[in-house]
């Protein structure tokens, strides 16, 4: 019945059951596969085959309807349309076009032509259920026949594809152009910021080699404060209070993490403790800080233009935030050399000041400053660099994405000064792993290292009278 209507499938990538199911090729490091893995039950490989026909046709039906609804609806009164209305138009045009095909469909199968056809023309296509999935932290996409996702620190291959390479880029165009940018062999990447929030970042051919690669990180509505962490077993209640008296007595203070490690999340938390009376000064890259205080201002950068002009730096805000009076500066990521100008800050009358970084330690914290500093042009003497950032930076907050995808603070390290010409540091708490269980989860415990923090006397005065067990070590 559908074969006139028909068009020649490219080459799809197996998926993650396809290639499971297929032998492995003799070679160096292969290792055979269970017999289970290997042999799929008839019926098993029937029911799949027949999935994959019912997922193809639909396919093709909904690219040709598409092209009938682009033709059919008003594409300018869109935006003032209900979703009701809208949904009840799509039904009504697909319904025509179906019966001029002679195709007949089955409940179910319309119900997810019709949805499709919606998300396809007010949404992001194939992505949309992934955008609407509460439990999907990040969307990676390789070309059109791979699409990933990330649950709980966990990878995994979804079975949503796209149509072609076609679609794909048709989607990535509706995402760039909203944004008023562009995507092509001569600016084949784009960082943008979804309607919703979310990161988007995409590299398209000749660049991207197998197909565009789109990562979407998505915008958490739910905004997680200290307890929540601390109920996720991220750090402990002890950590917490520590952290509450370091961000109340205006502490300059620094998240550090590899990527995915929680460090926007962690950092959001942390603004928590900030007075409501003090002023804020947020700049990022793209907008994802949810801070809950009543005088925020916040600043995002922008990127040139086709011509080359009309770039905002995170420099140039930074510059300017500090003509502000802003009481507080917060720096969504520090990675260039808006560094000078956020050391210069922390240095100058702004305590209180926060950024993150990329670092896999409290030590390559500082290492990763100090080669900022140096890419940033600006000649100056090891010491005198190492000095500025003793003097800058009071508190550097470790997180890390476990291998079990867990997220946890796994160090708190504060800044004392400067022994020489190094920068002298101690460690207040710390996250120690024990062993791994049978199903690959990490045990572990958080611990006080036994040494009393450097600005005990800094809270006392703030009204932090923290009690001297928290930097007792369990033994």
């Amino acid at each position: 019945m559908f074969s006139r209507f028909k068009k020649p499938e490219p080459a799809v990538a197996p998926t993650a059951t396809q290639a499971a199911a297929a032998p492995a090729k003799p070679g160096l490091g292969a290792r055979p596969m269970p017999s289970s893995a290997t042999v799929r039950p008839p019926a098993e490989a029937a029911a799949a085959d027949k999935e994959k026909k019912r997922k193809e046709r639909l396919g093709d039906l909904k690219q040709q309807l598409h092209k009938r609804l682009l033709d059919s609806l008003n594409l300018a009164a869109l935006e003032q349309a209900s979703e009701a209305n809208l949904k009840a138009e799509i039904a009504a045009i697909s319904t025509e076009a179906l019966e001029e095909m002679s195709v007949v469909l089955s409940r179910d199968d319309r119900a997810t032509l019709n949805q499709e056809l919606y998300d396809e023309v007010m949404g992001l296509g194939p992505l949309e259920p992934l955008l609407k999935d509460e439990t999907v932290n990040d969307i990676l996409v390789n070309g059109p026949n791979r699409i990933f996702v990330e649950r709980g620190g966990k990878l995994t291959l979804t079975d949503i594809t796209f149509k072609d390479e076609r679609h794909l880029l048709r989607i990535i165009d509706k995402i760039v152009s909203a944004v008023g940018r562009r995507v092509d062999e001569s600016n084949p990447y784009c960082d943008a910021r979804l309607a919703d929030g979310s990161r988007f970042n995409c590299m398209v051919p000749p660049v991207a080699v197998d197909g565009s690669l789109v990562s979407i990180r998505k915008f958490k509505k739910e905004k997680l404060g200290i307890p929540d962490l601390v109920r996720f077993g991220a750090f402990t209640e002890e950590m917490g209070l520590y952290l509450q008296a370091a961000v109340s007595c205006r502490l300059n203070v620094i998240v550090s993490g590899g990527t995915g490690s929680g460090k926007t999340t962690t950092l959001n938390a942390l603004s928590s403790f900030i007075d409501n009376t003090e002023r804020v000064l947020t700049i990022e890259d793209t907008a994802e800080l949810q801070l809950q205080q009543v005088h925020v201002g916040r600043m995002e950068s922008r990127p040139a233009n086709v011509e080359g002009k009309g770039a905002v730096t995170q420099r140039d805000c930074l510059r300017n935030a500090l003509r502000m009076r802003p009481d507080r500066i917060i720096v969504g990521e520090t990675r260039g050399e808006e560094v000078i100008d956020m050391l210069q800050a922390m240095n100058t009358g702004h305590d209180g000041s926060m950024t993150t970084i990329h670092a896999n330690s409290a030590r390559d914290g500082i290492s990763r400053l100090e080669n900022m500093v140096a890419m940033a042009g600006i000649e100056m003497p090891l010491k005198a660099v190492r000095s500025q950032i003793a003097s800058a930076v009071n508190l550097i907050v470790q997180a890390s994405r476990l291998q079990d995808g867990s997220r946890r603070m796994v160090s708190i390290t504060e800044i004392t000064g400067m022994e020489g010409d190094i920068i002298s540091m101690q460690e207040v708490f710390r996250y120690e792993r024990l062993g791994v269980e049978p199903n690959g989860k990490i045990i572990g415990r958080f611990n006080a290292t036994g040494v009393r923090s450097h600005y005990s006397d800094r809270f006392r005065q703030w009204g932090y009278d923290l009690p001297a067990s928290i930097y007792e070590p369990i033994i």
